[in-house]
């Protein structure tokens, strides 16, 4: 079964704790916009969710 087969988990990990903008979920490096958006978003949209959260954990990772 290839990957884009099954719907895309929550890449929730229960560390809920906003940045200092409070905005971005350092847990899971999602908005709370994507978060609250998440159980509504097609599968090609959470897709596009955990990819903006891989991206926003390497920037952070770089920044440190």
């Amino acid at each position: 079964m290839s990957e884009t087969s099954q719907p895309p988990a929550s890449p929730c990990i229960r560390v809920c704790e906003l940045d200092a903008t409070g905005r971005l979920c350092t847990g899971c490096m999602r908005t709370v916009e994507e978060i609250a958006a998440w159980s509504g978003l097609d599968d090609a949209a959470k897709r596009e969710v955990l990819e903006r959260a891989k991206e926003r954990r390497a920037a952070r990772r770089e920044r440190r």
